[in-house]
């Protein structure tokens, strides 16, 4: 009887321990954060027949590119997903229209295979056109999916031969889709042509172009670029702008991208409670060739339609992007009670800008914009003058009944004096 109560006694307590432990571990396995998606990049390599060209460190342009894969498959970091993508691999014709389909996805995106990614690489052979604008189109479609950053590597040593498909109004395009896909380009040859095509491809979705001429640049350089998004900055978010404040998005502080057209005007809403600043920036960025005189505007007005603040900036001649930016503290509320939360102000704000082109540039899509929105404590005391008074006009009205005493003042006593001075002669 004895040894029977023990042992209860003793299961008792072991399944209260292993109670305990497992109620422990459920709060911190459900306080876990989600895993962060992971990143991915497609490599997108240019197999083209002009690619048997020996001037890279007195080797083919495809051999230096294929040393340049390995040590970059090498190098890939474990969380990114990584694809490799050919265009003008397979067709060796002359049928232009088979041959401007030549493109394939010759490694999948997804989680690194390095020995098998290598003997991929490894079979190709410098075969026939050169397809960009379906190659990114192909790229594009490989990326899609999740909400992880999206990088496209274009490596390539000529322009594209299959228009009238644009490479880079397919460049805009893709970015018009708010994706977040990010096309950066190498050129291997220095051509004045091919660095305006790869340039403006890379532009038009807030990429990069690069010039290499020798193996351990292209391998650095596209080892850097896979690094990036690895671990990338701020993830911006699409948005659409409206033509009234009314229907305006509602924006919370962050990082956010749209579309504009030349001289349209787009419109957004941000709530601002009493001691809060509403720090506001705007970029247009000129992705494709605009006539020498531009401008950008920010303003914040009320709901009713009064300005608060406005921003503006203009130039003149070339330019990637212009930028603009405002600051509004909204006063705390005097005597608030402290059970009552302060209402907020929908403060509109209004993106604008005066760019223009000649008739044979396309408008659509739009330009890039990116607007930047932060709240932050208003300060205690203010800092400008436009806090003390000076945007109402007080300041600037004391200024001039100030200055206008002095003035007459002065001319009075000079007047007095040369009178003086008269009747003495």
């Amino acid at each position: 009887m004895i040894i029977s109560k023990r042992l209860t006694v003793g299961v008792g307590i072991l399944l209260a321990t292993l109670t305990a432990g497992l109620g422990s571990a459920l709060p911190a396995a459900a306080d876990e954060a989600p895993a962060k998606a992971s990143p991915k990049v497609e490599l997108v390599l240019d197999v083209s027949g002009s690619m048997r060209t020996r001037d890279i460190d007195g080797q083919s342009r495809m051999t230096a590119a294929k040393q340049a894969f390995n040590e970059v498959l090498d190098a890939v970091p474990e969380q990114v997903e990584l694809g490799i993508r050919t265009l003008g691999a397979d067709y060796p014709g002359n049928d232009r229209k088979v041959g401007c389909k030549d493109t394939r996805q010759l490694y999948p995106v997804g989680p690194l295979d390095r020995t098998e990614a290598k003997t991929a690489v490894a079979t190709l052979a410098p075969t026939g056109w050169t397809p960009i604008g379906p190659a990114l189109l192909g790229a594009a479609d490989d990326l899609k999916g999740g909400d992880s950053t999206r990088r496209i590597v274009l490596i390539s040593d000529g322009e594209d031969t299959c228009g009238p498909l644009d490479p880079c109004e397919v460049a805009r395009d893709i970015a018009a889709r708010g994706i977040h896909l990010v096309i950066d380009t190498l050129g291997l040859v220095p051509n004045a042509k091919i660095r305006e095509q790869l340039t403006c491809i890379a532009e038009a979705t807030g990429g990069t172009y690069t010039a290499v001429q020798h193996t351990d640049e292209l391998s650095g350089r596209v080892k850097q670029l896979v690094d990036r998004a690895a671990e990338p900055v701020v993830t911006p978010v699409a948005t659409e702008g409206a033509d009234s404040c009314s229907s305006a998005p509602q924006l919370k502080p962050g990082l956010y991208t749209d579309r504009e057209k030349f001289g349209e005007h787009r419109w957004y809403r941000v709530d601002v409670l009493p001691g809060q600043e509403l720090r506001a920036s705007v970029s247009v960025f000129a992705d494709r060739a605009v006539n020498n005189d531009y401008g950008v505007l920010l303003r914040a007005l009320t709901v009713h339609g009064r300005e608060i603040v406005r921003g503006s900036e203009s130039g003149t001649g070339r330019t990637d992007a212009i930028s603009s930016g405002l600051r509004y503290p909204k006063a705390e509320v005097d005597g608030a009670d402290g059970d009552d939360k302060p209402a907020a102000e929908t403060v509109c704000l209004q993106v604008g800008n005066s760019f223009s082109a000649p008739a044979s540039v396309k408008t659509s899509p739009g330009m890039p914009v990116e607007l930047t929105v932060d709240l932050v404590d208003a300060p205690d005391a203010a800092a400008d003058a436009a806090a003390f008074g000076l945007g109402r006009g007080w300041w600037l009205l004391g200024v001039l009944i100030l200055t206008g005493l002095i003035a007459g003042l002065l001319f009075g006593w000079i007047s007095r004096w040369r009178v003086a001075v008269w009747r003495t002669n």
